[in-house]
């Protein structure tokens, strides 16, 4: 060691200097990297793995059993902490990289950060191939890890122990960008990272960052104003940058100032609670009849902390033609969206700047318009909830079960499948911050490692419900293990409908004959349904298995007092679902011999004719 160097290979500085890195949360200084996962292999254990066994103390690593998985869990961590803190997810090179793309785009959609190390090839590539090389004839630089590319905010791979002084804080940088939030990502060469390097002290100083709040230009601010005031209809969507800028008094003020109905996406539902006085529900495909006839009904719409993903908007189809958007967000390519007035700045100073230039409403006639169209929707749920004599409860009816007896901070956790609708819909919040519906990737699978990343993230001793699907149990339910080795609890409730009943509905609803969706519809010499309890409980779980809501409820009462993560499973209705949804532009065929398929063209087509015209 040299005067102001510490000597360490790329691996080891890499670790120390993760370890130096806090953040600033409500005037308390934390960790800015909460802890890491990892499964080792070629490409990360002897040196990477090296370097996180010495500071396993401050730098927790935890085992998962899929790299996917363990990126996910990463994913709900940063979430349930609005992107405050972060988690690493490393993997060794071939098969335990690719694993990690599909979270890489999780993250990068939903707008999440996530700091992601694989393995790479040798630099020098004096052993190629090695195990596990994909190898490019015409592109010897060329790895799997370039996949990450299209999925990465931040993407760079490390060829000489030098280049993590410069690469480290860019990649930091991003992931705390709120424009720019999303995954980053660093392929490690296997021979630099046991390279020993003379590393300047200073890259190893104590950094204590802070989310930067960038404010708003002030002539958008007046022009959002001048259309907010000159507003009959106004309405505001409410997005997931709401919470992650924790901007939900704010935006509460400004609805109460000028008398304006709030209604949520699904990635921005749960800032508000259920019954606050200025929310009438969620809006879009899988939105509630409230929220889309006060959206028909819109001259202006201000969209805070939303990229206007087409479930929200109803593949545009959701608003009328004339209204205008006023779209609040910190990236400048979602605030220009379909020729809205631009205000590209932190959502709660602009919110800030705007309550202060407007009035007090005159008129109410607008807001309680809402509220009686959200005391229908209220009205439209109860009845759909309530218990009934069917052979099988529906999903409305488990998710109106398990959301009266969840405590008021339990977090609820789903993606994909059925139940994003269902909850999205039916699950009423009761505290701020207390649901997660992974619906930017829809990516099936996440529901279990999610619920154990929030798990890790839960400080006020609440345990995450996690509501999944049977297929997307069964394509992702090993972090079940993972949670009970750990010791993080969470309640898992499998609602059984024979398979991927809501594709089944779609494919049904756009004319096409049930086909390889629900297992009694597959190609199968036997159809043998999963004990989906026994299973949880070969993992070490405690588990139930029940037929009934009464059944459900006190399976559930029994899950809240157990010590270790618990699994209900229930059969559910495959063909009962909530009304309430917008129109959602996707391909039907333009000829087919079957009469259905040509009558959805033809809805298909009207849906198209209402779009709005944008960019």
């Amino acid at each position: 060691m040299s005067e102001g160097t510490t000597r360490l290979t790329m691996a080891q500085a890499l670790v120390r200097y993760l370890c130096n890195q806090f953040i600033e949360i409500d005037g308390e200084e934390k960790p800015l990297f909460a802890g890491a996962f990892a499964i080792f292999g070629h490409g990360n254990v002897t040196c990477l793995g090296e370097a996180l066994e010495a500071v396993q103390d401050q730098l927790p690593t935890w085992r998962g059993q899929n790299e996917q998985s363990m990126a996910l869990a990463g994913i709900a961590f940063a979430k349930a902490k609005r992107r405050r803190q972060i988690m690493v997810a490393t993997s060794s090179i071939g098969p335990g990289a690719t694993n990690l793309v599909t979270a890489a785009a999780v993250a990068h959609s939903n707008r999440l950060p996530v700091l992601i190390l694989s393995g790479d090839v040798f630099a020098n590539r004096r052993p190629d191939p090695v195990l596990q090389q994909v190898e490019h004839f015409g592109s010897p630089s060329t790895s799997v890890n370039d996949a990450f590319r299209a999925v990465s905010r931040y993407w760079d791979r490390i060829t000489h122990p030098e280049q993590i002084i410069s690469s480290l804080p860019q990649a930091v940088a991003a992931m705390l960008d709120p424009a720019e939030c999303g995954p980053a990502f660093l392929g490690l060469c296997q021979d630099t990272q046991e390279l020993a390097f003379d590393y300047p002290n200073a890259f190893f100083r104590r950094v204590v960052h802070k989310v930067p709040r960038p404010r708003p230009d002030r002539r958008s601010v007046d022009e959002a104003v001048s259309l907010l005031l000159a507003a009959k209809r106004p309405l505001i969507i409410s997005g997931g940058g709401v919470r992650y800028s924790k901007a939900e008094d704010e935006l509460a003020e400004l609805a109460r100032k000028r008398s304006i109905p709030i209604a949520e996406t699904i990635a921005g539902k749960g800032a508000f609670t259920h019954h606050h006085p200025s929310h009438v529900g969620p809006v879009g495909v899988i939105g509630s009849t409230s929220a889309n006839a006060l959206a028909e009904e819109a001259d202006v719409i201000l969209a805070v902390g939303t990229r206007l993903q087409d479930f929200t908007t109803g593949s545009w189809t959701a608003f009328s033609r004339s209204a205008r958007f006023v779209c609040i967000n910190t990236a400048r390519w979602d605030a220009h969206k379909h020729q809205a007035v631009a205000v590209v700045g932190d959502a709660r100073e602009t919110l800030t700047e705007i309550i202060a230039r407007v009035d007090e409403a005159a008129d109410d006639s607008w807001m309680n318009r809402g509220r009686e169209e959200f005391a229908k929707w209220n009205q439209l749920l109860d009845e759909r909830q309530k218990p009934t004599n069917t052979e099988l409860p529906t999903y409305a009816q488990v998710v109106g079960a398990i959301n009266e007896l969840a405590g008021e901070n339990d977090l609820m956790i789903t993606a994909a499948g059925g139940l994003p609708g269902e909850t999205t819909k039916g699950w009423k919040v009761k505290a701020p911050g207390t649901f997660d519906c992974e619906f930017g990737f829809s990516c099936m699978g996440y529901e279990v490692a999610g619920g154990w990343g929030a798990a890790m993230a839960a400080d006020d001793g609440s345990t995450p419900i996690v509501m999944v699907g049977d297929g997307s149990y069964l394509m992702m339910n090993s972090d079940i293990y993972s949670s009970v080795l750990t010791g993080h609890k969470m309640i898992v409730v499998v609602c059984d409908n024979g398979g991927f009943a809501v594709i089944n509905r779609l494919q049904n609803f756009k004319g096409g004959e049930s086909f390889n969706n629900l297992f009694e519809h597959c190609r199968a010499k036997e159809v043998v349904y999963v004990d989906f309890a026994k299973h949880a409980e070969s993992m070490g779980a405690l588990a139930r298995r029940v037929h009934s809501l009464g059944d459900l409820a006190e399976a559930f009462r029994w899950a809240r007092t157990t010590d270790r993560t618990t699994v209900i499973e229930i059969k559910t209705d495959a063909y009962s679902w909530v009304p309430g949804d917008a129109s959602w532009d996707l391909g039907v065929p333009e000829v087919s011999e079957r009469q259905q398929v040509l009558d959805a063209r033809a809805d298909q087509e009207e849906i198209r004719s209402r779009q709005r015209v944008g960019v």
